[in-house]
């Protein structure tokens, strides 16, 4: 009996196996591993085994039977950790290991794998001539499949012979049969062939006969000419006849259309009478003039009140602002820094907006105001007030630009109305067709209420 406590066995532990395991038998080993690794606990395992702890014994031998057989070689404890376990479950097979007598009927492969996780005396001869049984037995196998495929083969092979008989027969009956077909389309064909000699014969017989009725055809038509020349003379005293009795009937015609021009004039004197006497004035207005519009030159009550205001009197912004779709371009800090700059930026944007979304209520018209982005430290969350749009420019982009890009954007002829003291602003929204209006005026509009 080897020693399967401590220390280093005194049997079998000096032999090599000088050739690799062999497959069946690594298979074995590597289940025995897998039964056993369960019955141990997490300390026994080896460090590279342990993160197979919860795998199934199914799972863990097909996963970690790599890192199952190497731990196995390379660690005498944990192989003689593996030997107690199937010492437990496979006491006959591993006593007669000890004894050196395995049992006759035992698997020779079983044997093998027992001997290698045990390392008895001599284990290396039982796991060798259980590689060579395994390859005998392997041998032994293909042979009897390859026997049986060839068996296989030849009766295919008997098949396929059969088939390619019964196919040929049947070949040689379609032969026979197409040869019998073109012996009856060359009996037809020649059948075909006197046909066609019996119809060039009757169409020349009328060919011959078409000539004959041509010829008398030609006959009727010279009647025929003659009797219409006759009948062309006699159709032309006819309309000469009838010719002589329209210009009677027209000469009675222009006694009646000399009535009836008589008739018409007595009428159209009457009407001139009529008028005469109702002294109707002759008509000056046409429909065109009916129509309402601006005629060049002509000044509305408008132009004449906006000219009569000063150019700093809000209430020029209240009429640009009447303007049908209006949109009033305000710039922002132009407005604060002219109204209140001695309060804070925050202070300045909630003011002048509040003071906006009262101007858009009470004048129905678009607001936008735009701020200068590059004034602020960091990104305002600004929630804007009701009828205004709030705009900031982006790095590098002034508000003027962006005050110019909205009046670039709105279509000619719209009232585009822009606030701001400027003077460059002013000049370039103007270019563009755009009204400026100066920042006081904006600010004297919102004291007024």
């Amino acid at each position: 009996m080897m020693e399967t406590t401590g220390g280093e066995p005194d049997d079998g532990t000096a032999e090599v196996l000088d050739r690799p395991l062999p497959d069946g038998v690594r298979r074995r080993v590597v289940q025995i591993v897998s039964d056993g690794f369960g019955g141990l606990t997490l300390a026994e395992l080896p460090a590279q085994l342990r993160q197979y702890a919860r795998f199934t014994p199914s799972r863990r031998a097909k996963f970690a039977g790599n890192a199952m057989a190497a731990a196995l070689e390379t660690d005498p404890l944990f192989r003689q950790r593996i030997a107690e376990k199937l010492r437990e479950t496979q006491p006959e097979l591993t006593a007669a290991l000890d004894s050196a007598a395995p049992p006759p009927a035992a698997d020779p492969l079983d044997v093998a794998a027992a001997a290698y996780v045990l390392r008895p005396a001599g284990w290396v001869k039982l796991v060798t001539a259980a590689g060579e049984e395994a390859l005998r037995a392997d041998a032994e196998r293909a042979d009897e499949e390859n026997r049986a495929e060839l068996e296989r083969l030849r009766e295919e092979l008997a098949a396929a012979r059969g088939q390619i008989r019964t196919e040929t027969e049947r070949l040689r009956t379609d032969l026979d049969t197409a040869r019998k077909e073109a012996e009856s389309l060359h009996r037809k064909l020649r059948g075909a062939f006197s046909d066609v000699k019996r119809g060039e014969a009757a169409l020349r017989k009328l060919q011959a006969e078409t000539d004959a009725a041509r010829a008398e055809s030609q006959a009727q038509v010279s009647a025929t000419e003659s009797e219409s020349r006759r009948l062309k003379a006699r159709l032309a005293e006819a309309e000469a006849a009838l010719e002589a009795g329209r210009k009677a009937a027209r000469e009675g015609r222009s006694v009646e259309d000399m009535r009836l021009r008589l008739l018409l004039d007595t009428v159209l004197d009457a009407a001139q009478g009529l008028r005469r006497e109702l002294a109707l004035p002759p008509v000056s207005v046409r429909p065109a003039e009916t129509v309402e519009a601006v005629e060049p030159g002509r000044m509305t009550p408008k132009d004449i009140a906006t000219r009569a205001l000063s150019e700093n009197d809000p209430a020029i912004l209240d009429q640009l602002l009447a303007l049908p779709q209006a949109h009033l371009v305000v710039d922002g800090y132009n407005v604060t820094k002219t109204g209140y700059p001695q309060m804070p930026l925050e202070k300045q944007r909630l003011r002048l907006l509040g003071q906006l979304s009262q101007l858009a209520a009470q004048t129905g018209a678009e607001v936008t105001c735009v701020f200068d982005g590059a004034e602020l430290a960091a990104p305002v969350l600004l929630a804007p007030p009701r009828g205004v749009r709030v705009l900031f420019s982006k790095p590098g982009v002034t508000a003027d630009e962006v005050i110019r890009q909205l009046v670039r954007a709105e279509p000619p002829g719209r009232p585009v109305i822009v606030a701001s003291t400027d003077r460059e602003v002013a000049d370039g929204i103007a270019k563009a067709g755009a009204r400026p209006v100066a920042s006081a005026v904006l600010l004297k509009r919102f004291t007024r209420g």
